[in-house]
């Protein structure tokens, strides 16, 4: 076997601007971006998969709404939410990723793993929600009475001229991962392991013993965690676009083939990336390196299969080429 690759899916791997979120769409677009891994696997790479949930857990959070005001079901808790958008697409990754490795007459095992992510109960972030999910805009009569019968935080939001209230949760930073040495006992013995599904399932512990919060984990900071806690050799975050890029969307639009450490962390403390969108890839990226990873590649699907992206290498590695 040859490298231990950690891949991070986007969401756009598994659901595409304009599209309803159907299990048919869902299973297209998965095995369109397996198809693309392909090359990796066919080299012996060793191989870890996580992946994006936004659009999932957002739409069991309509079913909890819908669910507790027509049918009076109770509503699940953010972390099982999480839990559960694992379950369904870990299975549609492994099952899509099954077919393709026999149709290619490829032998290897792949396995889902549901996957705790610990998170510090002080953690800032608890203060200070951000990360906005479930239904897209509240009303404020709505949002009165749900700040009262479940203490939700909203922040107001205008959007395409439309003016409305978004639920907003903490996000706070990943820092152990549960299983982390099965994971990497599996995949150095040739499976493919899909883990860390939406960033993990959120838990603190207490008095010793784990409890799941209210919150949700940013799936590239955690898929870089696991990566330099099983010392995996790359780290490949796969997105919507070929490269990364300064400035993106403005008339200085320039793409980034190659970058240092050094580099990264510039541009980002000078805001040159989005900070609603690369900007947290970044991040990540500078995670795995000053841990002592060797090189990341942030790319699309027709990137992976190119040999194309934007590289962010250690700049020690870098010096000696």
């Amino acid at each position: 076997m040859n490298k231990l690759t950690i891949i991070a899916l986007g969401g756009n791997a598994l659901l595409k601007n304009g599209q309803k979120g159907t299990t048919v769409e869902q299973r297209e677009n998965i095995r369109q971006t397996l198809q693309s891994i392909l090359p990796l696997i066919k080299k012996g790479n060793k191989l870890i998969i996580t992946h994006g949930n936004g659009p999932q857990v957002g739409n069991i959070l309509l079913k909890n709404d819908a669910g507790e005001q027509n049918y009076n079901i109770p509503a699940v808790t953010l972390d099982v939410a999480v839990a559960d958008t694992q379950g369904e697409i870990g299975y549609m990754i492994q099952s899509e990723l099954y077919n393709i490795l026999k149709k290619n007459n490829i032998k290897r095992e792949v396995v889902s793993l549901n996957t705790m992510v610990e998170v510090d109960k002080n953690d800032s972030a608890f203060q200070n929600p951000t990360k906005r999910v479930g239904k897209t805009y509240y009303d404020i009569d709505e949002i009165e009475n749900l700040r009262k019968e479940k203490n939700w935080i909203f922040k107001e939001e205008i959007k395409n001229e439309k003016k409305g209230w978004r639920r907003v949760v903490p996000s706070p930073q990943p820092l152990d991962i549960a299983n982390k040495n099965t994971i990497k006992l599996l995949a150095d013995s040739g499976t493919i392991v899909i883990a860390v599904g939406g960033g993990g399932i959120p838990v603190s512990v207490k008095e010793g013993m784990l409890q799941g919060e209210e919150a949700v984990i940013d799936k590239d900071l955690a898929s870089a965690l696991l990566a330099q806690q099983i010392s995996a050799d790359r780290f490949i975050i796969l997105t919507d676009v070929p490269y990364v890029y300064l400035n993106y969307g403005t008339p200085e639009q320039m793409a980034l083939e190659t970058l240092d450490e050094n580099e990264a962390k510039k541009y980002l403390k000078e805001g040159k990336f989005g900070e609603g969108n690369m900007a947290p890839k970044i991040k990540a990226a500078l995670n795995f390196l000053q841990a002592g990873g060797n090189e990341v590649l942030i790319t699309n699907q027709e990137g992976i299969i190119e040999n194309k992206g934007t590289k962010i290498v250690n700049k020690i590695l870098l010096n000696k080429n």
